[in-house]
């Protein structure tokens, strides 16, 4: 047994121009979705953040295999369990949707790093839920899943270690954004850096993910923290937030060298500029997800002679189950201040518009609203 639901579907990926909203990549289908198995959940999506990774898909950025449902940062309420007398979740709960779920049985979930999951990276690789297959179709076509979410849609299926639970008195289109932006951000910064209280943070690229990192950054107690982005109005909020100092892009050579430094743009070339402006002994922080062709090149000696540490941080390297709730604690102390990082709230409608928004740089975190299937 299915049930019908409305997504929004991306069928070929790199090949359609600008604008989107003209264009429309994405096209809102009603498709099937399968009754969820045993470890899974069926949620209705109450509200998607809409993030650079979507927007990577369509333009070719990350090559997926297609069609593909796409969204992946949300919040959404359980509607049924596969599995009777699920002692966790349970019809009503108020859910974070997760873009890597943890195997929990190979040897880098066992050292508690399940955000180096082998198992769950393979099976978002080819488009289906952890647990194998894909629970969405169309004329009796599979539809993939875009890491094992699916969010930009009505209903979704998901493996329940996609889920974690959380109070249903955040408003949904705050809670979206802790499933990836906060995540992400945040844990570069707490987690993957380790920030000590009274070291210097400079942020490249105030992006939802960028501006979350100078939020975790001012929350965890950096002396300074700075920012470079090309947009004014970005920039303006990162003072708003506590930052000490901004810049553009061009004059980022006015800015203090950083003990830890977040690139969160996603280009080598600006990853490549970010790495020069660690002190000796710092610590370059790389969240973005530059296109698979492009190469670095930094001066290999200087990790030795100047000490520096470049790291790879994906998905903060947090686990969700502790780190969620964590930083959903911070935003009631009002030291991370979630909520703005929120642009707009639109309807899933609005999506091709969202991500010209987005590929303008003009917007933080849009978010849309599924609502029921048409």
């Amino acid at each position: 047994m299915s049930r019908r639901i409305t997504a929004a579907v991306l069928r070929h990926s790199g090949d359609q121009p600008r604008p989107y909203a003209t264009n429309a990549p994405l096209e809102l289908a009603v498709l099937d979705l399968a009754e969820p198995g045993l470890g899974e959940l069926l949620v209705r999506i109450d509200a998607a953040g809409i993030c650079h990774s979507d927007l990577s898909v369509i333009n070719g950025d990350r090559p997926r295999p297609m069609p593909m449902a796409l969204g992946h940062e949300a919040a959404a309420t359980v509607i049924a369990t596969g599995t009777p007398g699920d002692p966790d979740f349970a019809a009503g709960d108020r859910v974070v949707l997760v873009f890597l779920p943890a195997c929990g049985d190979c040897a880098e979930c066992r050292d508690g790093r399940g955000y180096l999951c082998g198992v769950a990276a393979e099976a978002n690789g080819r488009g289906e839920l952890i647990g194998g297959g894909r629970r969405l179709s169309e004329g009796g076509g599979e539809v993939h899943h875009h890491l094992g979410v699916s969010a930009f849609a009505s209903h979704a299926v998901v493996d329940r270690r996609s889920a974690v639970k959380v109070d249903s008195d955040i408003p949904p289109e705050i809670a979206a954004l802790f499933g990836c932006a906060v995540l992400t951000g945040v844990g570069a910064v707490m987690n993957t850096a380790a920030l000590r209280k009274g070291e210097s943070v400079l942020v490249y690229g105030l992006g939802g993910v960028g501006m979350a990192a100078l939020m975790g950054a001012i929350a965890a107690g950096a002396s300074r923290v700075c920012a470079i982005d090309p947009s004014p109005e970005k920039r303006a909020l990162a003072l708003d937030l506590g930052a000490d100092e901004v810049a553009a892009p061009e004059d980022a050579r006015r800015l203090e060298d950083a003990d830890v430094v977040i690139e969160s743009v996603g280009r080598a070339s600006v990853l490549a500029t970010a790495y020069a402006k660690a002190k000796r002994g710092g610590r370059v922080i790389t969240v973005g997800l530059p296109n698979p062709s492009e190469m670095l090149t930094i001066p290999a000696i200087s990790l030795v002679a100047d000490g520096k540490a470049l790291i790879g941080s994906y998905m903060g390297s947090s686990v969700p189950a502790r780190d969620i709730p964590r930083y959903i604690e911070l935003w009631r102390q009002g030291r991370l201040p979630v909520e703005r990082l929120l642009t707009s709230v639109s309807p899933l409608s609005d999506i091709n518009l969202c991500m010209d928004r987005l590929a303008d740089g003009s917007a933080i975190r849009q978010v849309v609203i599924p609502g029921e299937p048409t």
